[in-house]
């Protein structure tokens, strides 16, 4: 069966946000109206959900968020969804989503990353929809570096569409931009430089598959359950094997480490014809690193590990869509990762 891809956008479009997960303090809500001014200058209206509640450490109770996360997803007259970032327990809408009202309905676009992975890798394994995962929304005012896209410049692409990125070798150093006192900063402090390394040796890479994966620290949750079944949404839907990427967020090396062999074990990277692996901040520990923590985990799969791709929770950001074909090169003098939506 093949990926369903969600039509393009167009302007008039309406893109829905909410927060299935974390909602945005109060002291930030200005930066939410930048970010929704950006999306409205590509000429899309925009529909702010009801979840959105940044007191806690979610934006409502369960039903609720799962209730408007489906509503939108569902609407014939809303495109896309995007949340203003991600948070902690998004894993908790699995079970009250509708899936087979999903998977009978026509695709939208479901974006973001961090704990959006919780909802997004589900939707495309158990649905077969295409998801986006790439900027949220709080991101969104940035300037796109040179070599990479925006979400919205994906989103508006037509089925069929192939398109290449490249690793701009910039990247931010350390700490995040102050919303609250910067609502309507759009420029990324690109401090530090260095491109994509193989862990796993020195050789060049050429290879291709269907993209899928996720934040280790969320996915890590699924993996081995129906929501994260990677070896079914191959044999389904990837005969040609998947490019699996991860990333970690924050947790040090030997939990990364221990999570990664879970997923391992659960089945997670079995089809990966290659593994990507997101530039992290996240710590290393006295006996081992984050690159030491992949290579003990994934190095016995026998494929390329590419580390400091920038998938992950340090910008820039690079949209990957979870189910599109993909190439991935990486030699001396090259790294590319393509991308087809069929």
């Amino acid at each position: 069966m093949s990926v369903r891809f969600p039509r393009p956008l167009r302007p008039g479009d309406r893109v829905g946000v909410t927060s299935p997960s974390s909602g945005v303090p109060e002291a930030l809500g200005a930066r939410i109206g930048v970010a929704v001014k950006t999306v409205e200058a590509r000429g899309y209206e925009v529909e702010l959900g009801r979840c959105m509640d940044g007191g806690g450490h979610v934006s409502a109770p369960a039903a609720d968020r799962a209730a408007e996360l489906m509503r939108m997803l569902t609407d014939p007259s809303i495109r896309a969804v995007v949340p203003p970032w991600g948070g902690e327990t998004a894993i908790d809408l699995l079970p009250l989503l509708d899936w087979e009202r999903l998977r009978a309905a026509e695709p939208t676009w479901l974006v973001g990353f961090s704990d959006m992975s919780t909802l997004m890798t589900p939707l495309t394994v158990l649905t077969g929809w295409a998801t986006l995962h790439g900027n949220n929304l709080m991101d969104t005012p940035y300037r796109v570096p040179e070599g990479l896209l925006s979400w919205l410049d994906v989103v508006a692409l037509e089925p069929g569409s192939r398109f290449a990125q490249l690793p701009p070798g910039r990247h931010r150093s350390s700490g995040w931009d102050d919303y609250a006192a910067f609502p309507e900063v759009d420029e990324l402090r690109l401090d530090g430089a260095g491109g994509w390394r193989r862990l796993d040796g020195d050789g060049p890479v050429d290879v291709e598959g269907r993209f899928l994966g996720g934040c280790t620290e969320t996915v890590c949750n699924v993996a081995g359950s129906r929501y994260g079944d990677l070896t079914a949404f191959a044999r389904e839907h990837a005969p040609e094997g998947l490019i699996v990427y991860v990333e970690a967020c924050e947790d040090g090396a030997l939990e990364i480490c221990r999570k990664l062999h879970g997923m391992r074990l659960s089945g997670f990277f079995d089809a990966a014809n290659a593994v990507l692996v997101g530039r992290t901040s996240a710590p290393g520990a006295a006996s081992m690193s984050q690159d030491e923590a992949v290579l003990d985990a994934l190095g016995s799969l026998g494929v390329p590990l590419i580390a400091d791709v920038e998938c992950g929770h340090v910008p820039p950001y690079l949209p990957i869509v979870n189910g599109a074909l993909g190439r991935v090169v990486h030699t001396a003098g090259r790294s590319e990762l393509v991308q087809t939506l069929s």
